[in-house]
């Protein structure tokens, strides 16, 4: 069974459509343990659409200290399940997510699953950023979140979780790797592309150069804009 968390702070336009993307899957109900909503103190209906959507759900709805890191932290440390499904509130599962996740945990040494990602938009710029992190995977097996991450839980527990920082799904996959060599599955979760648009597509295509970057060679992360919240 797989506990899905997802960390929240005012995410009332694209959380309605990553419920129903969950609610859409193959095989829920054998499947799926629990949703467990960590709310990082929403000030919009998020938490309101969250208790909408428990009618047909199994969610669950905690408060932590906001922060994407510390929000799925709190909400691992709650779920009973033995796999743990990190994903975004803005990031919607293929039809099939939840079954091709349930199919891996069955081969033999597998702790860390993640799928390709796609943005909601079509711009070219849009499509370029996905081919980079797709193939950046491949090169180093860095998992970012908008790829929606699945760990054993053991494991998410061995490696002390998430460091509560920026960029915390890099460097949580850097001590994953130290464990595993996580799978990526032949399928893509698709990402609200506002940040991009509001930023502007070439501007933040620059922000994420640089961001790789300055992790790439162990300096601090800066480009503050990049991590703002975007509604």
């Amino acid at each position: 069974m797989i506990s899905i968390i997802i960390p929240v702070l005012n995410e009332q336009k694209a959380l309605p459509q990553t419920l129903t993307s969950i609610l859409k899957q193959k095989h829920l109900t054998q499947r799926l343990n629990e949703i467990i909503i960590v709310d990082g103190g929403s000030d919009d209906d998020s938490v309101l659409i969250a208790q909408e959507f428990s009618n047909t759900l199994p969610i669950k709805i905690i408060s932590a200290k906001q922060g994407r890191a510390s929000q799925m932290n709190a909400g691992a440390k709650i779920s009973p399940a033995p796999w743990l499904l990190f994903l975004h509130a803005d990031t919607q599962l293929p039809l099939d997510g939840l079954e091709r996740l349930y199919q891996s945990t069955k081969k033999t040494g597998v702790l860390a699953v993640c799928f390709k990602q796609t943005f909601s938009g079509n711009h070219l710029g849009l499509k370029f950023i996905s081919w980079l992190h797709n193939l950046r995977f491949h090169q180093t097996k860095i998992i970012y979140g908008d790829q929606a991450m699945m760990v054993k839980r053991d494991t998410f527990f061995k490696v002390a979780g998430f460091p509560e920082q920026k960029t915390e799904d890099v460097l949580f996959s850097r001590k994953l790797f130290a464990l595993c060599t996580p799978i990526m599955l032949n399928a893509h979760v698709v990402t609200d592309s506002r940040k991009f648009e509001q930023i502007g597509m070439w501007r933040a295509l620059m922000h994420v150069i640089g961001i790789q970057f300055q992790l790439r060679h162990g300096h601090t992360v800066t480009h503050q804009k990049f991590f703002q919240n975007y509604r």
